[in-house]
């Protein structure tokens, strides 16, 4: 369900599996109730991932460590890096994606052309297969599914995601990658590549993850 990546005293840092609930429903624990029953402890989010998705969450462990990480999230002082694989041709390879954000069919979102209060996301993208490209995605929102609308809106969804596409696959692919913020002056990098999914080892992805972006807060982003 998740892997235990760093115990502070005051917050912990998890790796969320794919399909693993944040919050418990359907009878279910989700991740943050499992993780408090594992430690023994009342556990505060500051942030959160969708179902599908995977990767890194911050939880705190205490009101008043919760407070601090959420207005360093509402002053966009902690960074976040996500890797996902979608197929087919891109409107555009890097750059921005920029719109606000509007309710949908289906507990869908839609990316508007206006810009009154928009999700911005940066990303970069290399092919990886035959039709398939791998982005690095630089979210500098937090709208509610910000990254699976915005590839959507440039013409590729993400692969796996059955909620804004239709390709069938073992997993959605889309993981929270890398964390970058500083906690009581202190700075803290967290960094893990994802573990399942047939594309998201494929070599050149693998290559990709280890060497190019290896260290995506010095990368040059698209200005």
């Amino acid at each position: 369900m998740y892997q235990l990546l760093s115990d502070h005293p005051d917050f912990i840092v998890i790796s969320k599996s794919a399909n693993v609930h944040f919050h418990s429903q359907d009878g279910t624990a989700g991740v943050i109730a499992q993780a408090e029953a594992d430690l023994g402890c009342k556990l505060y989010p500051v942030h959160r991932l969708d179902t599908p998705t995977s990767g890194l969450l911050i939880v705190a462990k205490s009101p008043q460590a919760a407070n601090v990480f959420t207005q360093m999230f509402t002053e966009h002082k902690v960074q976040k890096y996500y890797l996902a694989i979608a197929c087919g041709k891109p409107k555009k390879k890097q750059g921005w994606i920029v719109g606000d954000m509007a309710k949908s069919r289906r507990s869908m979102y839609k990316l508007l052309r206006t810009t009154d209060n928009p999700a911005v996301t940066q990303f970069f993208s290399q092919n990886v297969a035959q039709g398939m490209r791998v982005y690095l995605l630089k979210p500098l929102s937090g709208k509610t599914h910000q990254l699976r609308v915005a590839l959507a809106s440039i013409g590729v969804p993400i692969l796996g995601d059955k909620l804004y596409g239709n390709e069938l696959s073992d997993r959605c692919y889309l993981h929270a990658y890398s964390l970058h913020f500083s906690y009581l002056n202190q700075a803290y990098v967290f960094q893990q590549p994802p573990s399942f999914g047939e594309q998201f080892v494929l070599p050149q992805c693998r290559e990709f993850m280890s060497n190019q972006w290896q260290l995506p807060n010095d990368l040059p982003w698209p200005s």
